[in-house]
């Protein structure tokens, strides 16, 4: 299985940014697919998360109302559209695939992680 993330960059505040997530070795439309990011010295942080068919999402606070995550099934990608960045969005982020224990994800894959850096 592989993922690989591409798109980061550096990017102003205020500005956007599309990241994409390319998987390989399963089958996509049956693995919940993620984002998080993990900046120098903090923990990683969970972003974003799409089911299955790309219907149900799930954005977390921090970046609600500016980040976006979407899914092509039909070229296994998963998408991280991102709007209005900040400077404290700078971070390595990761896509991840996983599945729903009845309520309890469990991230069953990782891609490599590409590097957003905002600028002030």
């Amino acid at each position: 299985v592989q993922l690989q993330a591409s798109g980061g960059g550096l990017v102003q505040a205020g500005g956007s940014l599309r990241l994409s997530c390319a998987a390989s070795g399963l089958t996509f439309n049956m693995y919940i697919m993620g984002w998080f990011r993990q900046a120098p010295g903090k923990e990683r942080e969970f972003v974003a998360r799409t089911m299955w068919s790309g219907s149900s999402t799930y954005i977390s606070n921090s970046v609600k109302g500016r980040f976006t995550i979407s899914r092509d099934n039909a070229k296994n990608t998963v998408y991280l559209q991102m709007n209005s960045l900040k400077p404290e969005d700078t971070a390595v982020y990761y896509c991840a695939a996983g599945r729903d224990y009845s309520g309890t994800y469990s991230w069953d894959y990782w891609g490599q992680g590409t590097q957003v850096t905002v600028s002030s």
